[in-house]
């Protein structure tokens, strides 16, 4: 039970102790790992990226900024209008970052996040098996999109890749292993695959190449990983001005991601979530037959509202005939709905949207069980 179901990460409160408080005794029994809901400024996925770390960083040069429509500076996209800008500074051949292993943010907020969580489950409020769930952005996730030049990514990736490997040293030696699972999320990289696939008209050598230059940094910032900490990835179709992003016509690009990946990491994966929308036809979930987990648990990122009254049981029958075990999960995160907001009436919003998701996939998980015991 207690590897039936997956939260990708972001979770419409507050605080971690809002989100541990009100997952773990409803979802707990089933999940293997849990998330801190990715709350303050992580909310806002990687926009805190572009502020704190691109902006001002003296070898780049911020040409635009999210304001509101009233003309008030804001550091984060508002229903994207506006957003970071940015390209490199004359001469610049390779960004570098400083204050290594605290320099993004992640391992600070982990750390802080970490101490709730072990005192919640001590308490009794989280299982006691359950493990703490770090999420971080791909490289490319975190800096890939607010370069007006691409062609100034290369610059960046090395020195951004050096930065996520010492923000995962810094979690991994504060954070005992045995109670650490660390995601990669890769939206940006999933629409970098499917805008190739589209523009080549299916998979070919060039996309291949593409793909796994793509998730060269994942071996950079996923090798080193010790053995007891658990590893995973989260192939995402955005949500930036509404979920989803994207709606591709089969399964081709997010396993053609899981794969690159887990080519790419240098050590185990244990888990990999694929998102699903409402399937286009009978071949959307053919490509599963050219997945190569390894091992890795499956999860799919099926729990959602794009389904007519039997999408998400026909959605589970397909899949198990390509997986005889496998969990599921929501395509994305959940944490830029209502819960965003401060404001009492915000908070009561929140409880009632979070409510419908934890009741919906309570109910996703009693389906689970029905199609895989037939």
């Amino acid at each position: 039970m207690a590897q039936d179901l997956l939260l990708v990460g972001s979770i419409a409160f507050s605080t971690a102790e809002e989100v541990f408080r009100s997952i773990g005794p409803r979802l707990g029994k089933s999940l293997p790992y849990i998330p801190d809901g990715e709350t303050g400024e992580r909310q806002y996925w990687v926009n805190h990226i572009a502020y704190r770390v691109l902006h001002g960083h003296p070898d780049i040069e911020t040409i635009s900024r999210p304001m509101t429509k009233e003309g008030i500076e804001c550091w984060h996209e508002p229903y994207d209008h506006g957003m970071w800008q940015f390209k490199l500074k004359p001469g610049i051949k390779q960004v570098r970052f400083g204050d290594l292993g605290w320099r993004l943010g992640y391992a600070r907020d982990a750390i802080s996040s970490y101490f709730i969580f072990k005192t919640l489950r001590d308490e009794g409020v989280i299982p006691p098996d359950i493990k703490f769930q770090v999420c971080l952005p791909l490289t490319a996730s975190a800096v890939y999109r607010w370069l007006a030049d691409k062609n100034d990514y290369p610059a960046i990736r090395e020195g951004f890749s050096e930065a996520l490997h010492h923000e995962v040293i810094t979690i991994f030696n504060n954070i005992p292993h045995k109670d650490l699972a660390i995601q990669w999320d890769c939206a940006i990289e999933d629409t970098v695959i499917e805008e190739a696939l589209a523009k080549a008209g299916g998979l070919t050598k060039d996309v291949q190449r593409l793909v796994d230059q793509l998730f060269e940094p994942a071996r950079d910032v996923s090798s080193h990983i010790p053995d007891d900490v658990t590893l995973g990835y989260h192939a995402c179709y955005g949500t930036s001005g509404g979920w989803p992003k994207r709606e591709p016509e089969d399964l081709t690009g997010a396993v053609l991601l899981c794969n690159a990946a887990i080519k790419s990491s240098g050590r185990r994966v244990d888990f990999l979530h694929i998102p699903t929308i409402n399937s286009k036809g009978p071949n959307y979930f053919n490509p599963l037959s050219n997945l190569d987990p390894q091992g890795a648990r499956i999860y799919m990122g099926l729990i959602h509202a794009l389904h007519d009254s039997n999408g998400m049981r026909a959605q589970m029958e397909d899949i198990k005939t390509y997986f005889h075990d496998f969990g599921i999960a929501a395509p994305c995160g959940f944490g830029r709905g209502p819960g965003k907001m401060s404001s009492q009436d915000g908070l009561a919003t929140a409880n009632d949207y979070m409510e419908g998701l934890i009741n919906a996939h309570s109910e996703a998980i009693k389906l689970l069980w029905e199609v895989l015991e037939k």
